[in-house]
């Protein structure tokens, strides 16, 4: 089972402070990798650092926005000046906005230019960005895991989601697309794949899921309903995937977008 471990792994979780990203980081540190918590507030990814501190694993704060360059390029710096270099990357951020869903009078035809370009730049520039400035010290090293978040959106498009299902959908692609191209060009060291979440509730997505007493809202049953294990996910039930993802267990595989979803992608609603 060693094969499974994250000693001496250096991993950046971008989006770190978020429900999701703090428990992969959390998992990732309990492997055994140091983590750089990586997020636009410093104190939160500070108080995600030192949560995973206490619980006996390894890891420090970085502040930078994803499509920020220049301080991606500072946080990797900095990375380097902790931990000498960089193993494994989880591109977490992201998220969904609502001026770019259809939703009560909001119609397609209603859509903004600005809203679908923030919540396309912000799933696919802000998981493209990230790859290339810690991407790039991997590409020196000739190892290295790149892990995308996409989506249930992306693999069977929800009603009102265009945006997000339109940005994962590219998520999608371009995992492929990397896993190609960093292979033929760097070596077999160098992977991408991707996890899809399914329904995990969030701050973002909350208040679709559950109304103010915790009972489902109307959406939430429609979700449970073609959710074969009839619940919402678990933060911790992704730590599995990543764990295997970022480590040598994996060490042939590239290229693929793993469902952790309940059987969601499965069931066809029959």
């Amino acid at each position: 089972m060693n094969q499974f471990s994250l000693k001496n792994k250096v991993a950046i979780v971008t989006g770190g402070t978020g429900v999701l990203g703090s428990a992969i980081a959390l998992g990732l540190a309990k492997a055994g990798a140091v983590v750089g918590i990586l997020g636009r507030r410093y104190d939160v990814a500070l108080s995600v650092s030192e949560l995973i501190v206490t619980e006996g694993g390894d890891a420090f704060p970085l502040k930078a926005d994803v499509l920020d360059k220049a301080s991606l390029i500072a946080a990797k710096n900095e990375t380097i000046r902790v931990a000498k270099k960089i193993d494994i990357l989880v591109n977490v951020a992201g998220g969904n906005m609502p001026k770019a869903t259809v939703f009560g009078d909001l119609s397609f035809f209603d859509l903004e230019k600005k809203a679908l370009q923030e919540v396309v730049g912000l799933n696919l520039l802000g998981t493209i960005m990230p790859s290339q400035v810690f991407g790039e010290n991997m590409k020196e090293n000739g190892s290295g895991s790149v892990i995308n978040i996409s989506s249930m959106a992306a693999q069977k498009p929800l009603t009102r989601v265009i945006g997000y299902s339109a940005a994962k959908a590219a998520i999608d692609n371009l995992t492929k697309w990397l896993a190609v191209d960093f292979a033929q060009k760097y070596g077999d060291g160098l992977r991408v794949n991707a996890i899809a979440p399914g329904f995990f509730i969030g701050e973002q997505n909350r208040s679709f899921l559950l109304d103010d007493s915790g009972n489902l809202t109307s959406r939430g049953q429609q979700i449970i309903d073609h959710t074969p294990m009839g619940r919402f996910g678990e933060p911790e039930e992704l730590i599995g995937t990543a764990v295997w993802l970022a480590s040598d267990a994996s060490k042939f595989v590239t290229g693929i977008v793993v469902p952790v979803d309940g059987g969601f992608s499965a069931f066809g609603g029959i």
